[in-house]
């Protein structure tokens, strides 16, 4: 029986394959339930595996020098905490600094808030 990946390990599985443009990988620590929200209103900007699957299989097709670097990283229970640093999205050259709370029940990811510097 395989090991019990800890919320660390399922957030971190899911760094290395965005960052490795791996939808497959990806989504496979992704809830069927996602929900991802907008920290500042608390307002969903994307919910459910099929919609976040197209997002995202998108995103990594028109991003081929995307990358995401922990500036921070802060893990609480089930929730982990990161401070990230988003290159080559959708072709911008422009770092993008997000900090993104993620949920993680079992071992996979079901919500995802994400702050905006303002």
């Amino acid at each position: 029986m395989a090991q019990k990946m800890t919320p660390e390990e399922v957030v971190k599985k899911q760094l290395e394959t965005y960052n490795n443009r791996d939808i497959e990988g990806f989504m496979s620590v992704i809830d069927d339930r996602i929900t991802f929200q907008d920290f500042a209103s608390g307002t969903t900007t994307l919910a459910g595996h099929a919609a976040c699957k197209k997002f995202y299989g998108t995103l990594f097709e028109s991003s081929p020098n995307l990358h995401s670097t922990i500036l921070n990283r802060t893990v609480f229970g089930n929730t982990v905490i990161d401070h990230e640093s988003i290159t080559g999205r959708n072709g911008n050259d422009e770092a993008l600094e997000l900090v993104l709370i993620y949920e993680v029940k079992g071992a996979k990811i079901i919500r995802i808030s994400v702050l905006k510097k303002q």
